[in-house]
């Protein structure tokens, strides 16, 4: 759970609904979350995310050191252009998800609510003997989420972090990009003082958290701690796209992810749902999803579901590698559609 002493000013705006579990702290929503889908589509609306945490990297081994210990290709990073790597386990299991930009004198990274202290205590035992200091500053610093190119926000802020910062991964092994629903979709969160963060907001209308993870789904890409547990690793869930360099050198975990890229085998995939919306109710995340037809044995786990504002009920869900790619699921008594988002 975040780490703050003070909650979100935006919750004391007309209509606010807080969120609950991971996302508490700011608003689900403002009374009208469809509608909020809509604003943010059109580069208008703002999300408070000031319930992220907020890490930074100073030192003048700062890039060479965080390109040492994550998966991505950090030496050389120039300034402002942001970047999304992760951290793994020995054995190649996902441990944290940074979102990560350098201004020229310190990386700020942006990660999932209430992991900034392990974070940074586990950054802090890896320093050894290099120029780096670490420091969680989440209780100074809030994050917004916004459409780049929104009216009135031309420029790069120098904390602007793009979280999905590209779909490269290895095209020729892993996958084209052309149709993959983010691509294209520029979305930035930046980091301000919490103190500026009203004034930084200003007089734009807010979105929740409800309609930024419907975005998210729509656009296929993971979130840790929902498409992710203490198994999971980068390729079953999209992110080889976008956070992990296959050609770097050596890191912790990387043993497993040239394994398994070589060998094309993961042990699960991630796939998108259209959900039957006839009733009014969603399933629950985590439900079981059967395949319909088949025998009563859970096949995998719905991990993300929302309402779009256009396409319906939509979610995400790991299932077993080896799952049809044309079967149909059955969630919570809901019948659901899948897309292929990692192939099998």
């Amino acid at each position: 759970m975040p780490s703050l002493t003070t909650s979100s000013p935006f919750l004391q705006r007309p209509r606010a609904v807080e969120g609950e579990g991971v996302d508490a702290g700011v608003a689900a929503h403002y009374g009208d979350p469809l509608r909020e889908q809509r604003l943010l589509t059109e580069g208008l609306a703002a999300v408070d995310l000031g319930h992220r945490g907020v890490v930074t990297v100073s030192g003048p081994d700062r890039l060479s050191w965080l390109h040492s210990i994550t998966t991505q290709q950090l030496t050389g990073l120039p300034p402002r252009t942001s970047a999304e790597s992760l951290v793994l386990s020995p054995k190649g299991h996902i441990e944290h998800d940074l979102r990560l930009v350098d201004d020229g004198a310190t990386v700020w990274v942006s990660v999932e609510p209430g992991t900034a202290p392990a974070l940074a205590a586990w950054l802090d035992s890896m320093r050894f003997m290099l120029r780096v200091e670490i420091a969680d500053v989440t209780d100074g610093y809030a994050v917004v989420g916004e459409p780049v190119g929104a009216e009135g926000l031309e420029g790069e802020p120098p904390t602007a972090v793009d979280p999905w910062p590209g779909l490269v991964g290895d095209t020729a092994a892993y996958g084209p990009v052309e149709g993959h629903p983010a691509q294209g979709r520029r979305w930035r969160e930046v980091i301000v003082p919490r103190d500026t963060v009203e004034e930084y907001v200003g007089d734009r209308p807010l979105a929740g958290t409800w309609a930024a993870e419907a975005l998210r789904v729509a656009a296929w890409r993971p979130r840790l701690g929902f498409e992710t547990d203490h198994r999971t690793i980068p390729h079953e869930v999209d992110w080889l796209r976008t956070a992990v360099h296959l050609h770097k050198g050596c890191y912790r975990g990387q043993e497993t992810i040239a394994r398994v890229h070589n060998l094309g085998r993961p042990p699960r995939r991630l796939v998108f749902l259209h959900l039957d919306g006839s009733g009014h109710t969603l399933p629950a995340c985590g439900a079981d999803l059967l395949v319909r037809g088949g025998p009563d044995r859970p096949v995998g786990r719905l991990t993300s579901v929302a309402r779009h504002f256009e396409e319906g009920p939509i979610g995400l869900a790991v299932v077993k590698r080896n799952t049809p790619v044309d079967a149909e699921f059955v969630v919570d008594g809901i019948s659901a559609a899948q897309t292929v988002v990692v192939a099998p």
